[in-house]
């Protein structure tokens, strides 16, 4: 995965060809914090200081810096795929919420 961990916060870095420098995006925020360079320690000095005028921002605004995630969200699959996946957990005994979750918390540890 390309995601850097910048003073506590995750970045997910990617690589603009048209001005051939690293971009980097916080995630998890409430607003965008993004910042520039062309080496790893760039990213980390730029996405500091990026990150340090968003939550000061924040704070003299009053504003929540943080996103709230509610731990729901929608997927659109194929009606096959969504089949499979009933029948998948049913064998298992356990939710269709349950067979995703699994799913997700193994792709994410890998």
């Amino acid at each position: 995965m390309n995601i850097l961990e910048i003073d506590g916060h995750k970045a997910v870095i990617g690589f603009d060809p048209e001005i051939g420098m690293f971009r980097g995006e916080f995630v998890g925020l409430n607003g965008g914090a993004d910042f520039y360079a062309d080496s790893v320690e760039g990213l980390r000095r730029e996405g500091s200081a990026s990150l340090r005028v968003f939550l000061e921002t924040c704070r003299a605004r009053g504003i929540e810096p943080y996103r709230a995630f509610s731990g729901k969200f929608n997927v659109r699959i194929p009606g096959e795929l969504h089949a499979e996946a009933v029948q998948v957990a049913a064998a298992r005994g356990v939710s269709l919420n349950e067979l995703v979750r699994e799913a997700l918390t193994h792709e994410l540890s890998s």
